[in-house]
């Protein structure tokens, strides 16, 4: 059995369908808070989080030229003194589907390399790098759920589930 073939194949399906929640979003959901967040912001999260969680480790972090400080919190910061960061320059479609294909190629480049039982580089998730790869998936995969659910519900549009990515 081939693990990182398995991981970066499911990594792939998730960012599908984070791609097709983004593509297939009404133009008037784009900016518009819904339970707290707008639809744009949902989708950033956890676009920066897949990108944050495939780095060797915090202190060597190469993120992605797009990103913004802050904008990666749905809620105020998880530190001291706890505020809210701004976001109010929303990210385009064509941005966040940028950031989709740069992270696919990111899984690509990265994931052949990752020794899976190394220390996970990330002080706050004290597993090692498979488990981080299995969490990290999970994640992107719940802020999908959200996406498609807000589509379904508040669009009547659905997206397709993606059972393997192609690398």
């Amino acid at each position: 059995m081939d693990i990182v073939k398995t991981v970066t194949s499911q990594f792939h399906a998730a960012l599908s369908m984070m791609q097709q929640t983004v593509q297939t979003c009404p133009d008037e959901m784009w900016d518009e808070p819904v339970v707290g967040n707008p639809f744009w912001r949902v989708a950033y999260h956890g676009l920066f989080f897949v990108n944050l969680y495939l780095q060797p480790s915090e202190e060597d972090m190469e993120l992605w030229e797009g990103c913004r400080e802050g904008y990666q919190f749905l809620g105020p910061t998880p530190w001291p003194p706890h505020e809210q960061p701004a976001a109010d320059q929303p990210y385009t479609r064509a941005e966040l589907l940028s950031f989709i294909d740069f992270l696919h190629a990111e899984v690509d480049r990265i994931l052949p390399d990752v020794d899976l039982s190394d220390p996970s580089g990330f002080h706050w998730l004290p597993f090692d790098k498979m488990e981080l790869q299995i969490y990290n998936i999970r994640h992107l995969q719940q802020h999908v759920g959200d996406l498609s659910t807000l589509l379904l519900t508040q669009a009547n549009l659905e997206i397709d589930w993606v059972g393997m990515g192609q690398g």
